[in-house]
């Protein structure tokens, strides 16, 4: 009995090893609240857009409205993040989430909303993101070290799916008693809670990067860093793929849950929650692992494009839904080698331009991405939407296998 105390006091030490400190661990926190709002506008507002044009293209619209500044302004997201304290632009930006989460609350409660004012909101968004996403990927580096990283992201990405389980959940069920402006408006008050936690960190704990100073040409010199580095390149070429065609579940699973299953925003959330699950044990599976070695993000792939293409050709709502707990597990491995190879083959002084690279591949590319397949599932199904994204999928693999397979050994051990 004493042995079997121990093993599993050592497994949950290296699963869990990041929440041991204490400044992930408040932060961890306030994401649980906040990202679960997140996803809970994220059903809300679906459901809204197709209830106001019952069109897959506007729905590919909004999605790609949010993140067109993302593709466009992405590498300026990086130099501020280079230049500024991560903590304080993290105070601004959820702080102005908050706030744009509000104002569509309060037009859908007063039936002022039109889908014009949704696409500005969501726009809005978007340039909030610019600067977020950068800066939240790097902030992992000073709370928790490099030693950890790849466990604070997988833990965080874990997060991410179980707020998918609980966000779409709790909007099914406040849509079927209250509406749809509630889940807005609980969407908008949750940004506190992240904002309390940033206040209350230690930042003597922190291990913080020292500031980029301004300097001319930041931006060209972070694509040179890109391109002149094999790992980086591949790597975000391979999600650039991925991110363009395969993770637009926003703008397919609706699409199936309505046109194929004859559903409500309910199916739709038991989708998203089915694929949430999945992605929340892959991380809890994948969080105690040591190991980033580039290659095994080809595996991660290759696995992730077959579920994604089972799940699409499942013949009911539930099956369907099973199929996506695979996608989940097989998507967090993915997003989290992806994400770690890329800060931990970064310079300190680089990385917040390098993962600002990592913002448009994974969430810039739904600018193209979201209408090809909101088009793609009204013209052949929508079952042929998310196939789409399979074959995308299985693509990148492909790509990995011809350049991150011949990285140099000496060069991928240096990773472990």
């Amino acid at each position: 009995m004493g042995d079997l105390l121990t093993n599993l006091r050592q497994y949950s030490h290296g699963t869990f090893s990041s929440l041991y400190i204490r400044n992930y661990r408040l932060y961890y926190i306030g994401q649980i609240i906040s990202t679960s709002g997140t996803f809970m506008q994220s059903v809300a507002q679906a459901w809204l857009v197709l209830k106001l044009t019952n069109s897959g293209t506007a729905l590919g619209i909004t999605s790609a409205l949010q993140y067109v500044p993302i593709l466009i302004l992405g590498p300026y997201g990086g130099v501020i993040a280079d230049r500024f304290s991560k903590r304080k632009i993290l105070y601004f930006t959820q702080s102005i989430s908050g706030i744009l989460a509000l104002i569509l609350g309060a037009l859908v409660a007063t039936n002022l909303v039109q889908v014009w004012m949704v696409y500005i909101l969501a726009f809005g968004l978007g340039m909030v993101n610019v600067f977020d996403n950068p800066t939240r990927q790097t902030f992992y580096m000073e709370l928790v070290g490099s030693d950890n990283l790849r466990n604070a992201v997988t833990l965080y990405s874990t997060l991410v799916n179980l707020a998918r389980i609980i966000g779409p959940a709790l909007a099914a069920a406040l849509i079927a008693g209250f509406g749809l402006a509630p889940c807005f408006i609980i969407n908008g008050l949750s940004y506190a809670a992240v904002v309390i936690m940033l206040a209350v960190m230690n930042t003597g704990e922190l291990l913080v990067t020292p500031p980029v100073p301004q300097a001319r040409g930041q931006i060209r010199e972070g694509f040179e860093y890109v391109l002149s580095t094999p790992v980086i390149g591949s790597t975000l070429l391979m999600m650039a793929l991925i991110g363009t065609l395969t993770y637009e579940f926003q703008v397919s699973l609706p699409l199936i849950a309505q046109f194929t299953f004859n559903g409500d925003a309910s199916s739709y959330a038991l989708l998203t929650a089915a694929m949430g699950f999945g992605a929340a044990v892959g991380g809890v599976f994948f969080a105690s692992r040591k190991g980033v070695q580039p290659a095994k993000v080809v595996d991660a792939a290759l696995l992730f494009g077959l579920a994604v293409l089972v799940a699409a050709f499942m013949p009911s709502l539930l099956l369907s839904g099973l199929a996506l707990v695979a996608v989940g597990v097989f998507s967090i491995n993915f997003s989290s080698l992806g994400n770690s190879i890329l800060q931990l083959e970064s310079s300190p002084q680089m990385r917040g331009r390098v993962m600002s690279f990592w913002s448009i591949a994974f969430l810039g590319s739904t600018t193209i991405g979201g209408p090809i397949v909101g088009w793609f599932a009204e013209a052949a199904g929508a079952r042929w939407g998310l196939a789409l994204g399979g074959a995308a999928a299985l693509a990148a693999a492909a790509l990995g296998a011809i350049t991150l397979r011949n990285i140099k050994t000496d060069k991928r051990n240096s990773l472990t």
